[in-house]
């Protein structure tokens, strides 16, 4: 039994007064209507559907005006996805996808929540609905708080607001007790004043959502690299040979990278698919901004797609690799680039040791993939040199995740294939500045030589200890030595694993708070108080002391560039983040330290003018980011160089392994919808993959339903058995779909009661999201 032990049991379904997942009806299944698998992406549905979707939110003036700015220069960074923007040239038409729309219709809604709202509608009644309805609700209005015991929230002034917060702050025992949560929403300038108040009240504990996603991926990057973020530019996948993307879906997770991935097939690339599941994004695009894409025609993308077992990336890679040193073997220098290995690298001698010690055929079994279609995959590697991996959850959300990411690196060293045009590593990131969260200081574990500078620059000296991240942020709110949770956006409830774990853990706080855009399953699983604090969206408009301010953000390829609002608030009772952050600082710390808050209210040039005394690489700030399309950040692997110890980048050995089943046992991976962002859901459909109306569905393999006597439209209960704990996700709609065997994919936040707070990734405690071993459960048909 593992440290649940107080609850053997836990369901999707806990008797408390409030659902963490809100309810639905077994009747309510019965709408699942189910099509044909998408081959083509975008196009005309693709226009169509954003512009419902505006439209039907903010009416066509409104709509059109903020759509005409976003990820435009001079204009709003979209609150969507980290995909980069061109650096040259932006299209006039619409430099956004339909997901993009999507997120700015949620945010430039003209629905409110005011006080009636609430007043209208009890916590326990709100936990009712799907998350879906919560957000159609609108923006929210005011601040509001719970009071202990209270049914319903109540509006709240800003300054009582802020003096409760701090009160509650400065009667903790230690400040080790306060947990301090970012979403990868928060701009550059707002993650700055957050870290500096976190650190200046006396914690580190600074979890964020990088924890739950690209954490893998930073510790894998630094340990072979030196930097915990990719390599290439937007411009390098244009100029690639080979791109292999493993472990993604950008059709629906970055829809824009389907624009580059068309621009390296017009210029020659060939694209190496990896994943599970056949995703349309992947398989044909039909560009939306050119008139044939909206008559239909659409360009092939995937060249070779490799439909591997769940976790079988590491087999996959090191299978390629052991095929590639024996052409290697049979011409010497032909198909490494042995003189980037002796200049730049260190352990290759070691690595080729182990990787001729491997097995082929065990390989290929490990993965999935038959030996043919392995050298397929060798063979479009062996005489490139620009080639490209890119990656997302895939590979990140597992267990061994570190280790498939070093063996990504690898393969990359042995082709030489880092610091030069067309080549390097591509880390896909989800939210729109979670990158830069972390660039400016938002991170539990922060170096020595950081904390240094801020106290160089602030004169107090910070905390050294390191703080929570999200696994351990959880644990210890269950455990009660956290008492405060403060969240700078998000959902945190949806986007962590072990629903009813977590929610337990936030009932058992003094108090929580969320600063929010709009109402989500957060604001309705509780500590004993509660308070939201609405603040401004990307696209409103931000005045200070009569003039509008802009804020920044940094995307996945390391451009920081402005992000300026244009429309009006939906509520004069609106604070920006920043402005927040400020003011919850004054309230709590008073004169303890010497940091004027007050510069920062009177104009975030202040706030970057600081980031750049603290931080290498913001050198010119103020400057540089005002100029059109902002600047890139110092990438030492782009340049050839590698910021490790010994100034080489690394070798890895690591070894591939199996996940032992038991006889109807499967192994399923959480996944997104394609009316989905993050937690955020648009809609219930996922018209890519057929699905209609219906979220609560499972993707099976036919063999496997037929194993397990089940047909198409069976409801199921799937459940999780880890350490003891049994973990269970009632009423799900059976679905036929083309997954390996022995595997399954669900949605989340629906399935996320099945996984296990203590299943997380080697070294970087990443939830292990990507490979549950569930079992299903017939429970009735219809």
């Amino acid at each position: 039994m593992s440290e649940h032990q107080d609850h053997p049991e836990q369901t999707t379904n806990p008797e408390k007064t409030t659902n963490p997942e809100g309810a639905e009806s077994p009747e309510e299944l019965t709408h699942l209507r189910t099509g044909h698998i998408k081959t083509k992406a975008v196009g005309l549905p693709a226009v169509i559907s954003s512009f419902r979707h505006v439209f039907s939110e903010a009416g066509i003036i409104r709509s059109l005006k903020a759509l005409s700015k976003v990820n435009q220069k001079g204009g709003f960074d979209c609150p969507s996805c980290a995909w980069p923007d061109p650096d040259d040239e932006r299209s006039g038409l619409a430099e956004y996808c339909e997901n993009g729309a999507k997120a700015v219709a949620e945010e430039i809604t003209t629905k409110k929540l005011t006080p009636n709202f609430f007043a209208g509608n009890s916590v326990a009644a709100l936990s009712e609905l799907s998350d879906y309805s919560l957000g159609e609700q609108g923006r929210i209005a005011q601040p509001m708080f719970l009071p202990k015991g209270a049914t319903h929230y109540q509006p709240i002034s800003w300054d009582e607001a802020f003096t409760h917060i701090a009160t509650t702050l400065n009667s903790l025992t230690s400040p080790d007790e306060a947990i301090f949560y970012t979403s990868g929403r928060t701009s550059n300038e707002a993650a700055f004043l957050y870290q500096l108040f976190a650190r200046a009240f006396g914690t580190n504990n600074l979890p964020d959502c990088s924890n739950m996603c690209h954490e893998s991926s930073g510790v894998a990057l630094t340990e072979t690299l030196g930097l915990g973020k990719g390599s290439v530019t937007l411009e390098d996948l244009h100029q690639a040979e080979v791109i292999i993307i493993m472990g993604q879906n950008p059709g629906t997770n970055a829809p824009r990278m389907l624009t580059a991935l068309e621009k390296a097939k017009k210029n020659g690339a060939r694209i190496i698919s990896v994943n599970p599941l056949p995703e349309t994004g992947l398989m044909a695009f039909r560009n939306p901004q050119q008139v044939g894409g909206i008559l239909g025609n659409a360009t092939p993308l995937t060249d070779l797609f490799l439909q591997i077992k769940i976790n079988g990336d590491m087999a996959l890679l090191q299978a390629i690799e052991l095929m590639l040193w024996l052409d290697e073997e049979q011409a010497p220098g032909t198909v490494f680039d042995h003189t980037f290995i002796r200049q730049h690298t260190e352990g290759y001698d070691a690595f080729i040791k182990h990787l001729g010690r491997s097995s082929l055929p065990e390989l290929s079994e490990a993965c999935g993939i038959d030996i043919r279609q392995i050298g397929e995959a060798a063979t479009m590697l062996k005489d490139k040199k620009k080639i490209i991996i890119c990656w997302a959850m895939g590979l990140t959300q597992h267990k061994n995740a570190v280790d498939t990411i070093k063996e990504v690196v690898n393969l990359l060293l042995l082709k030489g294939s880092i610091g030069k045009p067309g080549a390097g590593t591509c880390p896909v990131r989800g939210h729109s500045n979670v990158q830069g969260d972390r660039t400016v200081g938002i991170w539990e574990r922060p170096t020595k030589k950081f904390l240094d500078s801020i106290q160089q620059t602030f004169g107090f000296d910070p905390p050294r200890k390191h703080g929570f991240d999200v696994v351990n942020a959880i644990k210890a709110m269950h455990g009660g030595s956290g008492k405060v949770f403060f969240a700078m956006g998000g959902n945190f409830l949806s986007a962590t694993p072990d629903t009813t774990y977590t929610a337990e853990a936030l009932r058992r706080c003094r108090l929580t708070v969320h600063v929010s855009t709009k109402l989500n399953r957060s604001h309705l699983v509780h500590g004993e108080e509660a308070i939201i604090l609405p603040c401004l969206a990307r696209s409103d408009k931000d005045p200070l002391n009569g003039e509008d301010q802009f804020v920044t953000c940094e995307n996945s390829m390391g451009v920081v560039q402005s992000s300026k609002g244009m429309l009006q608030p939906v509520s004069p009772h609106l604070l920006s983040e920043p402005v927040i952050v400020c003011r919850l600082a004054k309230a709590t710390l008073g004169n303890h330290h010497f940091i004027d808050w007050d510069k920062y209210l009177r104009h975030y040039d202040a706030i970057r003018d600081d980031i750049e005394k603290t931080i290498p690489g913001f050198e010119g700030y103020n400057k540089r980011v005002r100029q059109p399309g902002g600047f890139y950040l110092p990438n030492a692997p782009r340049q050839g160089a590698f910021t490790t110890p010994s100034e080489k980048a690394q070798f890895s050995i690591v070894h591939a392994e199996t996940t032992p089943l038991a006889p109807g046992e499967l192994m399923m991976m959480t996944i997104r919808s394609h009316d989905q962002f993050n937690t955020t859901i648009y809609g219930m459909n996922d018209r890519y993959r057929g699905i209609y109306n219906e979220r609560r569905v499972v993707f099976l393999n036919e063999e496997d339903m037929r194993e397990q006597d089940l047909q198409k439209g069976d409801v199921v209960d799937l459940s999780s058995n880890y350490d003891g704990v049994k973990r269970t996700a009632h009423r799900f709609l059976v679905v036929p779909y083309p997954i390996p065997k022995t595997c399954a994919a669900a949605y989340y936040p629906e399935t996320n009661v099945l996984v296990p707070i203590d299943s997380v990734a080697d070294k970087s405690n990443t939830p292990v999201s990507k490979l549950v071993i569930i079992r299903v459960v017939k429970q009735s048909s219809f």
